[in-house]
């Protein structure tokens, strides 16, 4: 069933080549830039942060300086302790993302899920995004949508998230792909207040409010 709404979303709206980075360590600081606030100011913040995007350039900054660059994106100041305690993290493998890379999924979860201000929807962005990690995104959108199509989905997180997993192939392309139609889907139909006319999703959808 999962799988059927996966690619009815991908017939409807079509690949959303997500996330919009250019580098995985960009990603990542706007994984983070991203936590209570929009999208729009997230980019905000990171053009002021475009001579510094490098681990190695925005470690240099100080809390402060690294704060005043990304007032965009709302919380600023528990933000920039959040991205430095990340490059402290990262530091421990000399900014080498390609030993991250090669980690066992579950052993580079738990110790994203270490870093102070990485909570679990957070690090399931970065291994889908830049780690390359199949793993199913429980967002606010994935729970909305969900819902309304009468699925009686677990409040726990990692529930939510394992029963999806157990009918979907371990395919980086498949999470990456779903969990970026998902927002898409939310942000054209499924709104707070939904759109049901032409909704990919109607013919199957409870519409539960």
């Amino acid at each position: 069933m999962y799988a059927q709404i996966y690619e009815k979303l991908y017939e409807h709206y079509g690949p959303q080549n997500w996330w919009p980075a250019s580098t995985p360590f960009e990603m990542m600081i706007g994984a983070i830039l991203v936590q209570n606030t929009n999208w729009r100011n997230v980019e905000k913040a990171i053009e002021q942060l475009r001579p510094y995007l490098t681990p190695q350039k925005l470690d240099l900054l100080s809390k402060d300086e690294l704060a005043q660059l990304i007032r965009s994106s709302g919380f600023f100041k528990r933000k920039a302790e959040r991205i430095k305690s990340f490059l402290s993290w990262l530091k421990n493998y000399d900014f080498n993302f390609a030993i991250m890379e090669s980690m066992d999924k579950n052993h580079l979860r738990e110790e994203l899920l270490q870093v102070s201000g990485i909570g679990k929807e957070t690090a399931d962005c970065m291994l889908v995004y830049a780690f390359h990690k199949p793993i199913f995104i429980v967002d606010a959108y994935a729970k909305r949508i969900f819902y309304r199509l009468g699925f009686d989905m677990p409040d726990d997180y990692d529930q939510f998230r394992q029963l999806v997993e157990k009918e979907l192939p371990s395919k980086i392309q498949l999470y990456n792909e779903f969990h970026a139609l998902l927002v898409e889907h939310a942000k054209s139909h499924c709104k707070s207040k939904p759109i049901c006319k032409n909704c990919p999703l109607q013919s199957s959808c409870k519409q539960r409010v």
